[in-house]
């Protein structure tokens, strides 16, 4: 049993698993570390507004991905172990269209961003403040490039370096602030949104520069964009990220300038926190599911992913079950209810933790990502209807009982799915 464990752990894949693991929960420390921070010095409807143009910043950034996570870990992989000549032209092309689509929706957010804010967010914070989030959004959106790109060619170690050097640079930087006193939503959001990327970008252009020199020089090829799977876990995406964060925007919708926002706000951001680690494990997971040919194998990753994801399940059930004293400690008792509405939230997220297993298989295996958007086009509408009504009704306790109906409903349709595809495999 022990030779077992121990041959487990020397696995390439639990290595890199490790390594990104520990480099994601640095930044889930340096992410703490902001929050423990600001909590201090900001007042909860301030921490509430910014939660708020953090969460639409991220919420794009994830949206205007246009699904070139799932073809980054999808084709990537196979192109490097074959050395693939077009490697180079494959990694210019989503760089660029990404770009291209990015840029026009940024500029429409840009025009109508203070107008969508008065009638919707109603954060009411001054236009500066808004236009720094519109940009920040870009800045999020080629970080997240690079990680992805850097994650599918398996270099975890510089990935998570960079980002970890990124985020001490961003202390430093906010110190700074505070000793000169200029501490506000907009100082924040561009310390997080700009400066940070900022830094990443040039750190992997220093130590990568003859890479980049590649991919600036490759042409761009239209078809290496594979707009029909791209562009179908695009949609499917966007349903996701956004029943994420309805929860937050509708209670900033019934609730606008409520301390309970920011309270609500920085329990999703402990959750969120935690979430980083499932990441972790699917960033590597996800070049492994590429490759899958037979059922042997398919059961062979399912079971070792399901071992590596007992981890994060474990981490939301200790969540549950910490005394609101540690809450206090870390967050003091003005943000005294984030402790309960974290403790209703990590529940639901078990759930989620093992939706990844089917996921990851009918994306990169079968490469279904129709199924994807059906299961998470189910999840938006039972998230958006059910704190339309549970919010009200219920305050900010209403929708952790929705998102757990609503990641149920989605493991059900996964495991339906994927138990079909399965079987069209030969042994």
């Amino acid at each position: 049993m022990l030779e077992k464990i121990l041959g487990f752990i020397k696995k390439p894949t639990s290595r890199d698993i490790v390594i990104n693991t520990i480099g994601n929960y640095l930044n889930v420390l340096f992410v703490a570390f902001f929050a423990f921070l600001l909590v201090r010095i900001m007042h909860p409807s301030d921490y509430g507004v910014l939660s708020v143009l953090l969460g639409i910043a991220y919420v794009l950034a994830n949206v205007l991905d246009f699904g070139t996570t799932a073809s980054i870990y999808s084709y990537l992989p196979p192109m490097i172990e074959k050395r693939h000549k077009n490697i180079y032209i494959f990694l210019k092309t989503i760089l660029v269209y990404q770009t291209g689509f990015s840029a026009i929706v940024i500029t429409l957010l840009f025009i109508f961003f203070p107008y969508l804010d008065k009638i919707f967010f109603k954060t009411g914070a001054p236009w500066w403040e808004l236009y720094i989030t519109t940009f920040s959004v870009l800045f999020f959106i080629w970080q997240n490039y690079a990680i992805n790109a850097l994650s599918a060619a398996k270099k975890f170690f510089q990935a998570n370096l960079y980002l970890n050097l990124s985020n001490l640079i961003k202390t430093l930087f906010i110190f700074i602030l505070i000793f000169a006193k200029l501490i506000t939503v907009g100082t924040i959001i561009f310390t997080f949104g700009i400066l940070g990327p900022a830094i990443f970008f040039l750190m992997l252009i220093f130590e990568k520069k003859y890479i980049v020199g590649r991919i600036l020089q490759a042409p761009i090829v239209k078809k290496e964009f594979r707009f029909g799977y791209t562009m179908t876990f695009f949609i499917a995406s966007q349903f996701f990220n956004l029943a994420q964060r309805m929860d937050l925007f509708l209670l900033s919708f019934f609730f606008s300038k409520s301390p309970e926002v920011g309270y609500y706000g920085l329990a999703q951001k402990i959750i969120l926190t935690v979430m980083a680690s499932i990441g972790s494990i699917t960033q590597v997971l996800s070049p492994n599911f590429s490759k899958i040919k037979t059922r042997q194998e398919i059961i062979k990753e399912f079971k070792h992913g399901f071992l590596y994801l007992l981890i994060p399940a474990l981490l939301f059930i200790v969540l549950f079950f910490t005394p609101n004293w540690v809450f206090y400690l870390f967050f003091t008792k003005k943000f005294a209810q984030t402790a309960a509405i974290t403790k209703s939230l990590s529940l639901p997220f078990i759930i989620y933790t093992f939706i990844n297993l089917p996921f990851l298989f009918l994306l990169y295996t079968v490469k279904k990502p129709r199924v994807i958007l059906i299961t998470n086009f189910v999840f938006f509408l039972i998230v958006t209807v059910g704190c339309l009504y549970a919010i009200p009704k219920y305050g900010v306790f209403g929708p952790p009982y929705v998102i757990a109906l609503g990641f149920t409903v989605a493991l059900i349709i996964g495991l339906i799915f994927s138990i079909k595809e399965y079987r069209k495999i030969t042994a």
